[in-house]
């Protein structure tokens, strides 16, 4: 059995590392904070050290991205001593490491799709602790791929989709912003990707490594992002309220967003022959496992 250390197992990207059909042979391993602190880098070597792992999927991040203006010290341990510290000991056992980076590397400051080697420049101290995380990979000397990712939903967890659901049944209407530009991401399509990358580099010593982006296709923007969460939800019955644009500047946060997120997924094609689906089927998915199928009467 090829057993996969997954990092980050309570969050939804390493809950649904943990549900995917793995194939035969292959397994997923899901720790959290309780089994191992990403904080301590000597907890961290002891569970790379427990056992033979065929690989490690670094998923477990410090996420807070407004708290970690203020909590700075805890995100640059998690976010780039954890990483740091895991692809140490991959180098050292001679296995590939898989790292989950973020769209918050980029300053978010012109138009079109990221390439991965585009210049990054954080705006702040989230996105400045995962850039950290990638330089310690990139630098480990450790064979492995780096995927940032964007605006991850999924049915559990804390994200968006969640949130516009629980609001939007208190709510006739809704202001959302409309000025910050992405795609968003399943974390189960995220999962998929990250467990065919990590395979692919066990079974494969010239397997390609470096920088990839993944998000589902398709750009939008948050208020985008909610109007179409509120149609398919109204299709399976859900909550609909109205929801109308606003500016970025009407909804201050301690922390500066992108206001493009948007990432080119034409390295990952390349590479590795995958191609994101849409962003509007993979929510389709998400609002089945929350709110059920969409109700026959609607769907003609």
């Amino acid at each position: 059995m090829r057993q996969v250390l997954v990092t980050g197992g309570a969050g939804q990207v390493g809950t649904e590392l943990a549900r995917f059909a793995w194939p035969e042979g292959w397994e997923a391993v899901t720790i959290d904070r309780a089994e191992c602190d990403l904080a301590d880098p000597a907890a961290i070597a002891a569970v790379v050290g427990s056992r033979d792992w065929a690989a490690i999927i670094s998923a477990g991040a410090y996420t807070a991205v407004d708290k970690a203006e203020s909590d700075i010290v805890a995100a640059w341990a998690i976010n780039a001593l954890a990483p740091a510290a895991l692809a140490a000991a991959a180098q050292e056992k001679g296995i590939p490491i898989v790292h989950v980076s973020t769209d918050y590397v980029f300053p978010g400051d012109r138009e079109g799709a990221w390439e991965v080697d585009d210049p990054v420049a954080p705006l702040g101290v989230y996105g400045a602790s995962k850039l950290g995380g990638e330089l310690a990979v990139r630098t480990s000397g450790a064979r492995h791929a780096i995927v940032r990712t964007a605006w991850v939903v999924s049915a559990h967890g804390n994200n968006f989709v969640k949130t516009m659901l629980r609001v939007g049944a208190d709510r006739p209407s809704l202001r959302v912003v409309a000025d910050q530009h992405g795609s968003p991401t399943s974390a189960a399509d995220l999962a998929a990707t990250l467990a065919t990358l990590a395979m692919r580099l066990v079974e494969d010593a010239s397997a390609p490594t470096g920088t990839y982006h993944f998000s589902n296709a398709g750009p939008t923007d948050w208020h985008g992002f909610a109007e179409e969460i509120f149609r398919q939800s109204a299709a399976r019955g859900g909550p609909s309220p109205s929801v109308e644009p606003i500016a970025s500047s009407e909804y201050p946060t301690p922390a500066k967003r992108p206001a493009n997120s948007l990432l080119s997924h034409r390295a990952i094609e390349r590479d590795f022959g995958i191609h994101p689906r849409g962003w509007q089927t993979a929510l389709g998915d998400i609002l089945d496992e929350l709110l059920g199928a969409p109700h026959k009467e609607t769907q003609a």
